[in-house]
């Protein structure tokens, strides 16, 4: 008897890992899509986009704060620590979030999703500008990275420059054509397309700075827990010094639905806090490219769900830039593992060549052992340190 009730959880554990992160990963797209599908259902809602964030980042922080404790040890803390958090914040939550919102005012899900995209390419353009990626077009992955730069450029270019002939529009049901919740998103009546194309790029622009940033921060401060709740802090105080100037309605703070309030928590708990802690757990066991690749399914998760629930129309300037900018990732994250092998490559030949690391050659090794080390900052969605609060 004590056998055949252990079969089930034996049956759990014999699960291979693979399909464990494979599963996860689906999963963490879908959280991740609905966040975007929830977020425009809020706006649609009237829910104003400083409450929002505000709610989000005090449930996001609330999760964070006891694991953050009890989990890490800190260094101590000083007025510098301070300060950069407070410019983390202020470039990767504020700045980001406040850009995302009105981005996605103005557009639609799926395309606030596919810019996204194009974090990686912009995350290694602004490295390369500050010396920090080396750009070798004498091998293919250089080459590689800088097409797949220009071809997220041109994508984010072309959704913003080219809306296009509508290819695509699905009707709501019947019943819920007339509903402020349902109305039709894609064709954002009464917005400005291109300006909410902008905002995004902005949105991008913002995260690919906080990624660039962060770097040495946490090389500093390695508690990444506590540098997260840190930023979360002070990206609350600062919506709420921007609120008191912008949101002068005391209404705004209040929650009028029982469909606010699902928004607001599932932007805090799932979207900053449950997918934090399964993409960290997909990054350690599979890899950053593993976890990268995966970031187009999420754009194709928003458009499914988008169209079924919220009748998103999709329009032809959209499809095309959505499809250049998912290119690009990809040529930029080949690019990225191809230089990744070639260090690896190099630092096993050079200690081949010198097994006892000796004087020159171990000055050799410990180059090409930092060049491995340092080839892993423009890589944005491929880091532990890219979580989705920066959404």
């Amino acid at each position: 008897m004590a056998d055949s009730g252990s079969t089930p959880a034996k049956r759990m554990c014999s699960v291979p890992e693979k399909a464990k992160l494979h599963m996860a990963m689906l999963a963490l797209q879908f959280g991740y899509a609905g966040f975007h599908v929830v977020s425009r259902a809020a706006l649609n809602m009237g829910i104003s986009k400083i409450v929002f964030p505000v709610y989000r980042n005090i449930i996001a922080l609330a999760l964070l704060i006891p694991f953050a404790y009890f989990l890490e040890k800190r260094p101590p803390m000083t007025a510098s620590f301070l300060i950069q958090f407070f410019c983390l914040a202020l470039v990767g939550i504020t700045a980001n979030q406040a850009f995302y919102l009105l981005g996605l005012e103005n557009t639609s899900p799926t395309f606030a999703s596919a810019i996204q995209n194009s974090v990686p390419a912009i995350t290694f353009l602004m490295a390369a500008l500050l010396r920090l990626e080396h750009v070798r077009l004498n091998r293919r992955d250089g080459i590689a990275k800088v097409v797949g730069t220009l071809s997220c450029v041109a994508g984010a270019m072309v959704i913003t420059l080219y809306k296009g002939p509508t290819i695509f529009d699905p009707k709501p049901p019947p019943h819920l054509h007339n509903t402020k919740l349902f109305q039709s998103l894609g064709d954002a009546k009464g917005k400005n397309w291109t300006l909410g194309c902008i905002y995004l790029i902005g949105h991008c622009l913002s995260w690919s700075g906080w990624l660039v940033l962060q770097a040495p921060v946490l090389k500093k401060y390695p508690a990444r827990l506590s540098v997260t709740s840190y930023q979360c802090f002070f990206g609350v105080l600062q919506f709420l010094a921007i609120a008191a100037f912008l949101e002068r309605d005391s209404q705004a703070w209040l929650v009028h639905s029982g469909a606010e309030l699902f928004s607001v928590f599932y932007a805090g708990v799932v979207a900053s806090g449950i997918a934090f802690a399964v993409q960290i757990w997909c990054i350690d066991r599979g890899g950053p490219v593993f976890v990268a690749v995966y970031q187009p399914v999420q754009t194709l998760v928003v458009a499914i769900m988008a169209s079924i629930t919220l009748g998103e129309e999709f329009y032809l300037g959209g499809i095309i830039g959505a499809v250049l900018i998912i290119i690009g990732l990809y040529l930029v994250l080949w690019g990225k593992s191809e230089e990744r092998k070639f260090a690896k490559e190099t630092v096993a030949n050079a200690i081949a060549s010198s097994p006892n690391a000796e004087h020159p050659h171990g000055i050799i090794n410990n180059r090409a052992t930092s060049h491995v080390k340092s080839s892993t900052l423009a890589q944005p969605l491929l880091s532990s340190s890219t979580t989705d609060q920066n959404v």
